[in-house]
């Protein structure tokens, strides 16, 4: 009977990591077909490429339009994390440490962005920056992304605002350290990791969204996924395959860079755990 068992289980796992796989290739393989696409030297998305060319980054590059596009979403971007992140954090501490009534209500208030769907929200804040004037605005479409980010910052900083240990603010009260000082040199640096992650959220949030940029972003103030939008409704061209090709060694090199972090920052504490013993 157990030799039975581990027949059947190393068929199931066996099964599992067969359909792992699969699904891992399903999802890359478009991405790395995109890759070699953005080398191509002909005008149109060829796979594998005729030859093999620079030429579409260096329309990337010298185009002002596609530039303008990329500094203009990484601005926003920047702008909506900075916004959502301290909110989003503030409405996490009171959240789950305050003692009030209609907390429950607030919460969910709070995660409306995730629930109400993007194209009613799009046209709520159209016509709210429509009187205000302010459609194309770097500012507005901040505002209402670090409104789609702000879910996700309160959630995060909720999980690690429950599992931070409280005894030490209050052995800094202890000590006469005021809650403003306890706040900014013991509660934030704990926190730090999950802050780092909320803005990440926040960021990639804003820097993908598209649908209210459409509305709010105007004629002259396309962000980056909006400019890709449009440009695959009149020509489909391998500048977008290159444009994707630095989006995604960007993430890949942030993704590289944060894990040698971890690893430093692991190699640093071993010395002094070791100590410590």
């Amino acid at each position: 009977m157990r030799a039975t068992k581990r027949v059947s289980s190393r068929r199931s796992s066996i099964l599992l990591w067969i359909v792992a796989i699969g699904v891992v290739l399903f999802l890359i393989a478009p991405v790395t077909i995109v890759v070699p696409v953005s080398f191509n030297s002909t005008r149109f998305l060829e796979f594998p490429p005729p030859e093999w060319s620079l030429r579409w980054y260096r329309e990337f590059l010298d185009s002002g339009g596609w530039t303008a596009s990329l500094w203009r979403s990484l601005i926003v971007g920047f702008l909506a994390a900075a916004i959502a992140t301290p909110v989003g954090t503030l409405a996490a501490l009171g959240l789950v440490r305050g003692r009030f009534r209609g907390k429950q209500l607030i919460r969910s208030a709070l995660m409306l962005p995730l629930t109400v769907p993007l194209i009613v929200l799009s046209i709520g804040l159209y016509a709210v920056y429509s009187d205000l004037r302010m459609i194309g605005s770097v500012w507005a479409l901040a505002l209402a992304h670090a409104t789609l980010g702000l879910p996700f910052v309160v959630l995060v900083m909720s999980g690690a605002v429950q599992n931070f240990d409280e005894t030490l603010e209050r052995a800094a009260w202890t000590l006469g350290a005021s809650k403003l000082r306890t706040f900014w040199q013991i509660t934030i640096p704990s926190l730090r990791p999950a802050l780092a992650a909320s803005a990440l959220f926040a960021f990639i949030m804003s820097f993908d969204e598209i649908v209210i940029a459409v509305f709010v972003s105007g004629v002259h103030g396309e962000t980056l996924p909006v400019r890709i939008f449009s440009f695959l409704q009149t020509e489909i061209s391998p500048v977008i395959a290159a444009v994707s090709t630095l989006l995604l060694l960007a993430l890949l090199s942030l993704l590289l860079g944060r894990g040698m972090a971890r690893v430093l920052s692991a190699r640093r504490s071993a010395p002094r755990a070791t100590a410590d013993r």
